[in-house]
């Protein structure tokens, strides 16, 4: 006999049982190969933790060999990787049962041969066999600003295609309690609580003693020889810790600059810098919560600072065709009640303002951070809110 925990009505009398776990599609062409994919990966794993099934379709699945070891090889339960090619090979859609669920991460469209292959197809659960289409979820890109709330959860009614009448609905991720929340694993407070950072120092090979540690993750920011001479300046001794690729790359060519090196401190007594391997996304993590002071570009690791808790320094991904990041860097330095000298600090590391640095009020930048993780922690965050929301609609 079947038993029902509460349940989403589909007509009458009929019920979907809550525990019923559903199949989801999540699709990620990827342009900076650590922000979107990373993002999808770390989503897809929330879900099927969670209990659902997910397959991950990524167009350069290259970066998870290092983001997450065993991926690509199935070795996380409950996610698999398919590669999104063009056009996806049909005999790969013929032996793929129907999902539960469509979401197309960051702008993305959904393959039109998929939706073809889909469109007259639905998932028969249990014994129930009703037919039920796919609730179809466009993810957007994460911002503060006001216009999220509004946007968030409208419909999208699909006008063409062999989906025509289909709806999908917008999702956007946000800081707001009327926007979908932010990507927090259920186990994510007790690992950090948890977490031993000299340990991981010494696994790094890393010695540190009495030094201040400060993380590095960037694109080629303006100030970024402004800031390592302002950290060689300073009394107390600074490690940083430089994540690899394009952040190692922009620290070698500033060192290496033949008119930057006689304004350099003598950085063996007053700046250290150590250069990481790939970090595995916990990896990643670990280093964010092992530092005093952390640097970060893009969506995921905005996001991961925010839940480590120290002061941040977020180097926002730049759109030089209309400067739409300026808009959204302030919208997100209002949410955080950011102090002046931190607005000020970001303005010029972004390239949005000119002149000096401001000098860094750890303290004060810290308190700011820990009064908005706070806020986050009292809010529902994206996962569950997404499977609320998915409920609703199917």
């Amino acid at each position: 006999m079947l038993r029902f925990s509460g349940g989403v009505r589909l007509g009458h009398n009929r019920r979907v049982p809550d525990s019923e776990p559903l199949l989801w599609d999540i699709f990620c062409r990827v342009i900076d190969n650590h922000g979107d994919i990373g993002v999808c990966w770390r989503l897809s794993c929330d879900l099927a933790a969670r209990g659902q099934q997910v397959r991950l379709w990524v167009d350069d699945a290259s970066a998870l060999r290092w983001m997450a070891p065993g991926a690509l090889h199935g070795e996380t339960s409950g996610v698999r990787v398919l590669p999104w090619t063009q056009p996806i090979a049909p005999a790969l859609l013929a032996a793929l049962p129907a999902s539960d669920v469509w979401v197309e991460a960051f702008g993305c469209e959904i393959a039109p041969e998929f939706i073809a292959s889909r469109a007259c197809s639905s998932s028969a659960r249990g014994s129930f066999d009703l037919k039920i289409p796919p609730a179809w979820i466009n993810l957007e890109y994460l911002s503060a600003e006001p216009w999220v709330e509004r946007m968030h959860a409208l419909p999208s009614p699909v006008l063409h295609g062999p989906a025509a009448g289909r709806t999908k609905w917008f999702f956007y991720p946000g800081f707001a309690p009327r926007t979908g929340g932010l990507l927090r694993e259920q186990d994510l407070c007790a690992r950090q609580q948890a977490f031993d950072g000299a340990a991981w120092l010494q696994a790094q090979g890393i010695d540190a003693d009495g030094e201040r540690l400060a993380s590095l993750f960037c694109y080629e920011p303006p100030a970024l020889g402004a800031l390592l001479r302002q950290l060689g300046a300073r009394e107390t001794p600074t490690r940083l810790l430089v994540t690899a690729g394009r952040a190692a790359h922009a620290v070698t060519r500033c060192i290496e600059d033949e008119k930057f090196l006689p304004r350099l401190p003598d950085k063996r007594e007053k700046l250290s810098i150590s250069y990481l391997p790939p970090l595995t996304q916990r990896g990643y993590d670990e280093l964010l919560w092992t530092c005093e002071l952390n640097f970060v570009r893009g969506e995921d690791s905005l996001v991961r600072a925010l839940w480590a808790g120290a002061p941040l320094v977020w180097h926002i991904y730049p759109q030089p065709e209309d400067d739409a990041h300026h808009a959204k860097l302030e919208a997100f330095l209002q949410w955080l009640d950011a102090p002046a000298s931190l607005r000020r600090f970001h303005r010029v590391w972004n390239g949005i303002e000119l002149g000096p640095l401001p000098p860094l009020e750890l303290t004060e930048w810290g308190a700011a951070v820990q009064a908005a993780r706070q806020r986050l922690l009292s809010q529902p965050e994206l996962s569950t809110q997404l499977l609320s929301f998915v409920a609703q609609k199917r």
